[in-house]
Order: C-alpha cells, then structure tokens, then sequence
C-alpha cells in the first residue's frame, strides 16, 4: 500500500530538526528568528486582508449612493434643460433626494488594526466631495453642463468600480497564501452531534393497601434463591406453622417487602424478552426508548424467566431469555456511550465480539438446561425428597417420654421470666400447641416449619426450660405392661452378665501378668 504524504506538504514548520546553517550562526537563534518572520508575515497578511476587505465594504456604500445619484439625475434631467436653471442648486437638490434621510449615513466601524490613523469621513461627505470634484471637472461650460455632469459621475463610479476589482484581485491572493499553510489556527471542529434518549416518566405506583403481616423465626427463609420457581412458591414454612389462623400466600408477603426480594423480571422486560434472537436492529431501538431496562434487576428477571421456562418445557422461549438477559448485561458493562458500539461489533459477520457473546449464550443456557434436567429426574424419581425433611421430636429412650412445661403468666424469677419471654416469641399456633401439652400436635407444627426454623424453635425450647424427659410408669397388669417388663428384666440380665464377664477375663489377665513376672 503506498502512502500519500502530500497532505503535509502544507505544514509550515519554523524548527525543522534537518535544517542546515551555517557554522558560525547559532542554528537555536536561527530557528527563533525564523519562526518569527513566519508569525510576523502572517500577522501582516492577515491585517492586510482585512483591510481589503473593510475598503470593499466602504466602496460598496459608495457605490450604491453613486447609483442613488444618477437615478435622480436622470429622473430630473427635463428640469435641467429649463432656461435659467441654475447648476448648483440643480445638483444639490439630486443630491438631497439620492441622500434620503441619512439613517445610514455613517459608514461601518473598522475592525481593530485597521484605520486605525484616519477616522473615515460619512457618506454625503464623501457624495459632496464627488460633486465638487465633477464641477472642478466641468470648468466653466456653460452649455451642455448636464451631461458634462452625468459623465463626471459616471467616470467617478468607473474608478470605485475598478478599484473594486483590484481590491478583490488582491484579497483573492492573499488568501490563496493564507489557505497554503496549516495553521494552529485552521484547527477548528468539523461538525459535532449529540443525542440524550430522555427517559420516559414512569407511571406512579398506587398506594399498596395495608396488609397484615406474619412473624416468622427467620424472616430470611422468605428469600429463595435465584433460580428458584417464583410461580411455584407456596406460603412460608414460618407461616405455615401457625395451623390455627389463615395466611397470605408468599407472593403477598414479598410485595409489602422492598423489591429486591421479589426476582422477577417487570412488564418492560418481558416486552425485551419477547425480541426474537437476531434482531439486534429493533432490540438497540427498545434500549434506546428504555434505557431502563439495562437495570440489573431486569437482567437478573430474564435469567429466572428463562430458568422457569426450561423447566415448563419452552427451550426456546427460555433460550430467547438467556439471550437478552445477556445482551443487556453486556450493554449495562459498557455503559450508555458504549451500546451503539457494541451492537454495530455484534452485527458485523466474522468479528470476534460476535463469537464471544454467543459463546457465553450458549454455554449459560446449556449450565441452565442440564441444571433443569436433574432436578426434573431428582423430582420423578423422589418427588417428596425435599418436602418431607422436616425435624420432629421423639424420646429416645422408649421407657421416657417428653413432658412439656409452660411457663407461667405471672413469672416472679428471672429464669421464668426469660423463658416466658422466649414462649411469646412464638407464632400463635405453637404457643397454643405447647399449651395444649401434646407432643403430636407440637411435631405437626414443626413439620410445617422450614429445617433452620424448626431447629431454632428447638433449640429455645431447651434454653427456655419448656422440654423434659421422664421415665414413664409401666402398668403390669396389662399384657402390654408384662411384656414391657419382661423385656426390662431380661435386659437387666444380659447387662449383669456382660459385666461379669468383663470382670473374669480382666481377672485372669491379672494372674496371667504375676506369673511372668516371677
């Protein structure tokens, strides 16, 4: 490829490092002394063009009152041929009427540097010169002074004109030499454009309408995780727990929360998602007219849609998802000025951006749809895996039995204080499953509960005391009651046994180590 230097042919240098001097000269003083004879012939050749220029402009005015003054005197010229006219009052009169009421009378200001000596003189001065010029002219003819006077004024406009066209003749070089160079000053902006999306003004939401809500052991159980079924969530195992009063589904509870609770992607967002894969044209056109969407929380609604998606069975409505949660992740990185940019990379065939980005699509949504697979078969194959881990309370010794105990109301000591505090803790429906002392019913409520909060629960039921373990009272003249204690004794026995056993053998060891010894 040959490069074309010719465009800098027109820099004008004053410190070329290849100039050569003479010995004796200073080549530093040289190089000053050159650059300012460039920037005094500039500075000359400029004043010189604007010189030009503001004579133009002062001819101009002239001319047009020349112009002025010939229409009158050739609109007059019957009265001029009247016997007994008298000249000078004839042409001062044309004057008057060519000069009308001298509004602009006076000529342009100078720019600065220039005329700066001479204070230029107004317009009917300039016409009375002329007029005064034409009858030194005419001399004393007496006949024919009309047209003596009309050819004065017409020889006068010919010199403005000419003069005119030197002036120009000489502006157009000048400024043929100043256009040879490049300048600092020729420096300027080419064209410069901006355009600011305003975002529309989102509607106000109504006021929500007060709602009673739960109190639960660990209110964090009401988050779930990011790819966890929104639709699919039931009430709260904390909820749950209270059998004896109605609750509100999840979805009320989360709504009274803030929103960052609540993954879900907002009707902007399903409108996104609905952009088929490839129209990257009218998907820059949305986040141009929304650049709301770009929020991270739409991104991460995408993300679950197309997660719920998968698991309904839509692979492709859930790959479309994925797509565009990514395309909008990628356009939030790069920040507004960057999404043109990125959009245009995109769509140009064989470009590096393009593979990288369907790269992460795919390998996302692949991530998304072997997830989905295994917990579909772990469903199918255990349906109630997850749903029957729950914590229960049993006795571990079949001979005793967990006894419940309720502080009282009225607490006088600090032990029955705090454990009567830790018992109002407690949602309304297992305080009164305690109460009522049954430990079936006190299990159904726990197995309603989450695992941490059924663990919680438990755990502040041993801080507060409100769990005993006693041995119960075995009725022997019931065959359940014999057997019962038939078992104990023959347990009793084997024990017995076993520690005599234990003692004999250690015995025997005993004797066994004396006689080595002697």
């Amino acid at each position: 490829m040959v490069v074309n230097y010719s465009k800098w042919d027109a820099l004008e240098l004053s410190d070329d490092s290849d100039i050569e001097v003479h010995p004796n000269v200073d080549k530093r003083s040289f190089i000053r002394a050159k650059q300012n004879q460039i920037h005094q012939q500039r500075f000359e050749r400029r004043h010189q063009i604007d010189t030009y220029k503001y004579e133009r402009l002062l001819n101009d005015g002239l001319l047009q009152r020349i112009d002025k003054l010939l229409a009158s005197l050739r609109e007059h010229a019957q009265q001029a041929t009247t016997p007994g006219q008298n000249p000078d009052d004839f042409m001062m009169q044309a004057l008057i009427d060519s000069t009308g009421d001298g509004a602009d009378d006076e000529p342009p200001k100078p720019p600065p540097g220039v005329h700066t000596q001479t204070q230029e003189p107004r317009y009917s001065d300039m016409m009375a010169s002329l007029i005064d010029q034409v009858k030194k002219d005419a001399g004393d003819k007496s006949q024919d002074w009309f047209e003596t006077y009309v050819k004065g004024v017409e020889g006068h406009k010919t010199k403005v004109e000419n003069l005119q066209a030197e002036l120009q003749q000489k502006l157009a070089e000048l400024e043929k030499e100043e256009g040879k160079k490049i300048t600092s000053d020729s420096i300027h902006t080419g064209f410069s454009v901006s355009s600011v999306s305003k975002e529309k003004e989102k509607p106000k939401s109504a006021a929500k309408p007060k709602s009673e809500t739960v109190e639960v052991l660990n209110p964090a159980s009401l988050k779930r995780d990011g790819l966890s079924r929104m639709d699919s969530a039931g009430p709260s195992s904390g909820a749950e727990a209270d059998v004896d009063e109605p609750v509100k589904s999840t979805s009320k509870a989360i709504e009274d929360n803030d929103d960052e609770e609540h993954i879900e992607p907002s009707e902007l967002g399903k409108a996104f998602a609905k952009i088929k894969i490839g129209d990257y044209k009218q998907c820059l056109q949305f986040i141009s007219a929304n650049h709301e969407v770009v929020a991270e929380r739409e991104t991460d609604g995408l993300l679950v849609e197309g997660f719920n998606a998968q698991m309904d069975g839509k692979p492709d409505y859930a790959k479309q998802c994925i797509h565009q949660a990514l395309l909008l992740q990628y356009c939030r990185s790069l920040g507004r000025d960057g999404v043109g940019l990125f959009f245009k990379r995109i769509t140009t065939p064989g470009h590096q951006a393009q593979k990288v980005f369907q790269d992460d699509v795919n390998s996302t949504y692949a991530r998304i749809r072997t997830r989905c697979a295994e917990l579909a078969k772990e469903k199918a194959s255990n349906p109630k895996s997850v749903e029957t881990e729950q914590i229960q309370l049993h006795a571990v010794d079949p001979n005793t039995s967990i006894h419940i105990n309720i502080p009282s109301a009225s607490p006088t000591e600090d032990v029955e204080i705090k454990a009567r505090n830790i018992f109002e803790t407690f949602p309304p429906g297992l305080q009164r499953a305690l109460e009522s002392g049954e430990l079936d019913r006190v299990n159904e409520v726990l197995g309603k509960m989450s695992v941490e909060e059924a663990e919680e629960v438990v755990e502040k039921l041993g801080e507060g005391g409100m769990l005993s373990v006693e041995e119960g009272v075995i009725d022997g003249t019931t065959e359940e009651g014999r057997e019962k204690l038939k078992d104990l004794e023959e347990r009793a026995r084997q024990e017995k046994l076993a520690a005599e056993t234990a003692a004999e053998d250690g015995a025997a060891d005993d004797i066994q180590v004396a006689e080595v010894d002697d």
